[in-house]
């Protein structure tokens, strides 16, 4: 409970001080750019503003005087206090990553509850980079205000798929087919990535709506490889062939059916398959959660068995892995957190649990059955007696099966905002599935997981 008290007029003292604390972050810069409608590029975090090639991330000076207004609003006089001026002079800047300090001081009282105060921001060293003097009517009387309830905010939506596009770009683009790329849409998210260096497409359909496509958005394919072949399953045949052939490292789904692309994948004779069933990962950057959640299976496996979920665990804790999960903390999802045999998910999800222990699945730390509150919330686990490493603090969450898996993710996406990038694992490459309501973030996201998994699987 944060509650703030007020010093009323009477009581004030010439040279009494008070002083808050803050830590400038990147989302102070953009709910600022928000709230003030200042969008100068110098002052938002991954913004160049002046041609330097780098970030300036300044903070505003009018954030700097904001930090003042807490202060007086908060602390002294506090809670009824009522800005009637405020002089500044800016002596130095302040960016994302400063910790700053902001005091002030009665100079002066006088009549009808008037008070003047003398007002600073400081870095953590003490050094001034604002001074100036504010005039405020101070309140009459106590007051106090319990502040616990006040709304918060999300700010950035993609900080997590930022963050892999970042260890994805610097590696070399992964050769990819991209089949029956016949659509605006398709095309030019294989494109985009292509231009992040995340992929060097192959692009394999009916040349004829390939080019068809291009032309729609402007695009130039002189630079890429198109290999004509407008029947689909011939196109995801010789997807797999190329695969074989060392040409290709992963696959990528343009404007064809998933099914039509994973037939020739399976083929036991001249397919991809490995030792592991196939399975689907939604990678997804959730608004308002500080670590990526991976969601399976909501694609591939309608009413997977303990045989198949084994290996869509494994499939996940690999995946997490190659984006940057030293340990991926694994949640089996069911209806209920305790053992039901009359839930048959529940048996499932005891039984991978009890095989991780034993090394039966490595990698991870795997715990279940969990209801989906206390896999995501401490203090939903914490209200059930749930402990453990993995209970409120999951980062992969596995559905007991295609349904509740599909439905978890779309309501991430279409109520609580989330992005979703979307890979198929277990067979030879990675394969990226996008759908036609991706942004352009979300599907290079999904490249740059493939790409990241790529890598981590040459470097295995």
């Amino acid at each position: 409970m944060t509650v703030f008290a007020s010093t009323p007029f009477d009581a004030l003292e010439i040279g009494m001080e008070a002083e808050g604390r803050r830590l400038c972050v990147a989302d102070d810069l953009y709910v600022f750019a928000h709230a003030s409608g200042n969008l100068n590029p110098m002052h938002l975090p991954r913004e160049n503003g002046d041609g330097d090639g780098k970030p300036e991330a300044v903070a505003p000076s009018m954030w700097l005087a904001a930090l003042i207004s807490s202060v007086l609003g908060n602390r002294l006089p506090g809670p009824g206090t009522l800005y009637e001026s405020q002089s500044l002079r800016f002596l130095g800047r302040a960016h994302a990553g400063d910790e700053l300090v902001a005091g002030v001081r009665v100079k002066a009282k006088g009549e009808n509850r008037r008070v003047t105060f003398e007002t600073w921001v400081a870095r953590a060293d003490g050094t001034r980079i604002a001074e100036g003097e504010a005039e405020v009517t101070a309140p009459a009387g106590e007051q106090s205000f319990d502040a616990s309830d006040v709304p918060g905010l999300t700010v950035q939506r993609h900080m997590h798929f930022d963050r892999l596009l970042d260890l994805a770009e610097p590696l070399p683009a992964i050769p990819t087919v991209v089949v029956a790329p016949e659509d605006p849409s398709a095309l030019g998210g294989a494109l985009l990535a292509a231009e992040h260096t995340l992929i060097t497409p192959i692009l394999v359909g009916s040349a004829e709506k390939i080019h068809a496509a291009a032309a729609e958005i402007g695009a130039d394919l002189s630079g890429h490889e198109v290999i004509d072949l407008p029947d689909h399953a011939a196109a995801a045949a010789r997807a797999v062939a190329l695969v074989h052939e060392g040409r290709a490292r992963a696959i990528m789904k343009g404007h064809l059916h998933t099914d039509d692309l994973l037939h020739p994948v399976v083929r036991k004779e001249g397919g991809l398959r490995t030792g592991r069933r196939l399975s689907h990962v939604f990678v997804m950057d959730v608004p308002g959660l500080d670590h990526l959640l991976m969601v399976t299976d909501a694609a591939i496996n309608i009413a997977p068995d303990l045989k198949t979920k084994i290996d869509i665990v494994q499939n996940a804790i690999d995946l997490g892995h190659s984006v940057g999960l030293e340990e991926p903390k694994v949640g089996i999802l069911s209806a209920v957190e305790t053992v039901n045999p009359a839930i048959p998910s529940t048996l499932d999800a005891a039984a991978l649990s009890k095989m991780a222990d034993r090394g039966q699945i490595t990698g991870g730390l795997v715990d279940g059955p969990l209801a989906m509150d206390n896999a995501v919330d401490i203090h939903a686990a914490a209200t059930k007696g749930l402990k453990g490493l993995v209970a409120g603090h999951a980062e992969i969450l596995v559905a007991p099966n295609l349904e509740a898996g599909n439905m978890l993710a779309k309501e991430l996406t279409f109520i609580a905002h989330a992005e979703a990038a979307g890979v198929v694992l277990g067979a030879q490459v990675p394969i990226i599935l996008t759908s036609r309501a991706d942004d352009d973030k979300a599907r290079l996201a999904s490249c740059a997981v493939a790409a990241l998994h790529a890598e981590g699987a040459r470097g295995a």
